[in-house]
C-alpha cells in the first residue's frame, strides 16, 4: 500500500470513530467524553448532522486510497478538513481561551495530518 493510501484510510479511521461519538447515543457519549450535556433535539440534530459529514468524508478518502483517480482529490479535502479543524481550535483558544487536554490533542493530531497531507499533496 502507497503512504498516500496508509495515510487516507487512518486518518478516516480515526474521524470514523470520531463521527461515531458524534452521531450514535451522542447522549451518552458526548458527556462521557467531552462533558458536554445535550439537553435537546436540535443539538442532537446539528451532532448528527456532523457526524453524516465526517462519514461522508471518510468514504471519499476511503475510495480515494484504493482508486489513483480519485487520491489527489482525496488528500486535499483531507488536508483542508484537518486545516479547517485546526484553524477554528486554535481561533477558540485564543478568543475562549484553553479547552480540556482531549481538544488539545486534537489539534496536534490536526497539525501533523495537515502537514502530512500537505506533503504528500506537494509531493504529487
Amino acid at each position: 500500500m502507497k503512504k498516500e493510501s496508509f495515510f487516507l484510510v487512518f486518518v478516516a479511521i480515526g474521524v470514523f470513530f470520531v463521527s461515531l461519538g458524534y452521531g450514535i447515543l451522542p447522549n451518552q457519549t458526548m458527556p462521557f467524553l467531552y462533558d458536554i450535556e445535550v439537553t435537546n433535539t436540535n443539538l442532537l440534530n446539528i451532532l448528527r448532522a456532523i457526524s453524516g459529514l465526517y462519514i461522508a468524508l471518510v468514504t471519499f478518502w476511503i475510495l480515494g486510497a484504493y482508486n489513483s483517480n480519485l487520491q489527489l482529490p482525496a488528500l486535499w479535502s483531507l488536508t483542508i478538513f484537518v486545516t479547517g479543524i485546526a484553524l477554528g481550535r486554535i481561533a477558540s483558544i485564543i478568543i475562549d481561551g484553553l479547552p480540556s487536554p482531549i481538544f488539545i490533542f486534537y489539534l496536534f493530531l490536526e497539525i501533523i495530518f495537515a502537514l502530512i497531507g500537505y506533503l504528500l499533496i506537494k509531493k504529487q
